[in-house]
Order: structure tokens, then sequence, then C-alpha cells
């Protein structure tokens, strides 16, 4: 028999329910269904079984992982060093930004002191030149071809036409005749509210990220990956492109959970289907662990899932005849939005960009 773990829902002052889900040889445990879908007796996360062990099951969601209610909660997965994640928006985060500043406890406000973090780079190692111009903040690497094909590009006084030419740390390049200088590396994360657009300029005039964290910095600084609109959570803009495209490129696992609230109460047997997987436009998704929120708010459900497809989650349950009304990023690449009140950002700690920069998230 499987080893059954028990896991809590959201909130750890309600009573703790038992894990199923799926096995890797498609046994699924019994439940019972009654009542217009809504499940009688003990209620669970799902799990679709595989070796990471999924985030509900195992102690993902393990003891309070969603606390709603202020009160300490259990870090992620129990024994490592994670924060734990939360949907309480309460002020005092370290770093917290807010239009750039951070009030006192005398009502003054002070400019937050940006984070310097560390890198190891040699300079003489070589550089694409369209990647040093981009990474300087001048431009997009596209639009660095087209500047350097046009000849306005100079290196150590010559100019340089030719793409593919590369460059170390120690070269001086101009641009228009003006020294180009490498920026330094800046990580922000964003509690991104709603009716906001994931983009740095919006024909329509609305709300972006970028107008949200426009005091954060003086670089060029952009969000990694999108999310909707009317989608909320974390959100990371760095000018760290190396990091952005690991962190976007479906070859690298990075767990994203959210928080997804629907317009009726969630059937226990679709629970299990979305563990199982379900037939999408673009091929079968299936994820790697979800559950109630709590015993008395079936319509309120954590998911989580690797996939980058674009507005998978909604798609999830559309495809099972129910509407997102709510839906919020908790935890995306090891990062959270405790502490960060909704629409305001802080720097990354040290620590968290070097375990973004290894690799070590999930």
């Amino acid at each position: 028999m499987r080893n059954q773990t028990k896991i809590g829902p959201y909130n750890q002052d309600r009573p703790q329910r038992s894990s199923y889900g799926r096995n890797d040889g498609g046994e699924r445990r019994p439940y019972n269904n009654q009542g217009g879908g809504r499940p009688s007796g003990n209620r669970s996360g799902y799990s679709s079984g595989n070796s990471r062990g999924g985030g509900y099951n195992n102690g993902g969601y393990n003891s309070g992982g969603y606390n709603n209610d202020g009160q300490s909660s259990r870090n992620y997965r129990g024994n490592d060093n994670r924060r734990p994640y939360s949907n309480n928006n309460s002020h005092g985060g370290q770093g917290q930004g807010g239009g750039g500043y951070k009030p006192s406890f005398g009502g003054a406000k002070k400019l937050i002191k940006p984070v310097k973090y560390k890198e190891n780079l040699d300079p003489n190692t070589p550089l694409r030149l369209n990647k040093y111009l981009a990474n300087a903040g001048v431009c997009s690497r596209r639009e660095a071809d087209a500047y350097i094909t046009s000849g306005v590009v100079k290196v150590n006084g010559e100019v340089v036409d030719q793409l593919g030419a590369k460059v170390t740390r120690g070269d001086l390049v101009t641009f228009h005749d003006q020294p180009v200088r490498l920026e330094s590396k800046v990580y922000v994360l964003l509690n991104k509210p709603k009716n906001c657009v994931t983009t740095s300029d919006d024909p329509q005039s609305r709300l972006t990220v970028m107008d949200l964290v426009k005091n954060a910095c003086p670089e060029r600084i952009y969000p990694v990956g999108r999310l909707d609109r009317n989608t909320t959570g974390v959100l990371l803009l760095t000018n760290d492109g190396d990091l952005a495209s690991k962190l976007m490129h479906p070859k690298f696992k990075k767990k994203k959970i959210y928080q997804v609230t629907l317009d009726r109460d969630v059937a226990i047997e679709d629970m299990q289907a979305i563990a199982d997987g379900i037939d999408l436009d673009d091929g079968e998704i299936h994820a790697d662990s979800i559950a109630y929120q709590s015993e008395d708010m079936l319509n309120v459900v954590g998911i989580e899932i690797h996939s980058g497809r674009n507005r998978v989650v909604r798609r999830i349950f559309e495809k099972l005849g129910y509407q997102v009304t709510k839906l919020d990023r908790v935890y995306f690449a090891g990062l959270t939005k405790k502490n960060v009140v909704r629409g305001k950002w802080r720097y990354l700690t040290e620590k968290e960009v070097n375990m973004l920069r290894m690799g070590a998230f999930e």
C-alpha cells in the first residue's frame, strides 16, 4: 500500500486531510462524491505521482503553506530553508518598495537603498557586442544589430559594423560617440495587482508593471515572463538577460503555484481529472499537485504546475466548465510575495539571487 502523507489545508487551524492521487500504475484511491459535486468524508490534495513528490503531497502545502490569517506557517517542503508562501499581504517586508520609498517611524519617507549583488566576472571573457549593448541598457539585442551595421558603434575608437563581433569588459565601447558601461544587475520582485499589464509600453495607456517599479532603479529592467492583466501575484523584473532566458526556457523546470478562485465549488472528480491530465488544444497538461484551500471553501484551490503555456491555468478550468474569478500566483521559482503589499515591490536578497543563478529552484 502506498504511503499516505498527511497534509493540511491552507489554514493550519483547520483539520488535516489525507492525501491521495494518481500513482505510476494509473490506480486511483477511492473517493466519495455526494450532493451536487461537493465531496464527503476526507478531502485532500491530489498529486500526479511524479518523482518530485508534488507540492501539496509530502509537504508542499503542508500545515498552512497558504496561510490567510496572518499566523505562522511552516516552511516550504518542511525541511529546507525556503520561506513559506502566503496570501498575507501585510506590511513589513525587508526592502519593500512602493514608488521606491519606505515609511520611517517618524512618518517621513526615505529612499530604499538598492541592493548591490556580487558578480564573479572575468574581465577578459569575450562578449558579443550586441549583448554588451543590451546589458548596458542601450537597447535590445535586435536593435543593437541594426545600430552596429549602421556604423554608430565603436570599439576602442574604431567603427565595428560586423555582426558577431566580440568585446571584453576592458574595451572602450561607444554609442554615438558616448561611452557605454555595463549596468549593475538589478532584481526586483513585484506583487502585481489586477488591471495592470505586463509590458513596458502599452498603446492603450493602461497601467503597466513598469509604472509600478519606475523608481526602483535607473537601470533598464524588464519582466521575466508575463501575467495576464487580471492575474495577480509574483512577478520578477531584472536586467539580467542570461537569468531571464534561463527562467523562461521550457527546459528549465520552474515551479509555479497559483491560488485559483472559481465561480462554483470544484467537484472532486474534476480535481482528480486535473491531477491525471486534461486535454487542451495544445496538448495534454496535468497539475503536479492540486488541493482545496479549506474544508469549507471548495471553490478556492491551490494548483502547482511547471508548464509555461499561455493562460494554461485558466484554460484547464475553463475546459471543465468553470470560470476563474481570481487568479493569484503565490510562488515562482522559489520566490514568494510574502510581506509585499499588492502593487508594491522589493529587491531580491543576495541569497535569492544566488539561488536563481545556480538554478537551485523548482
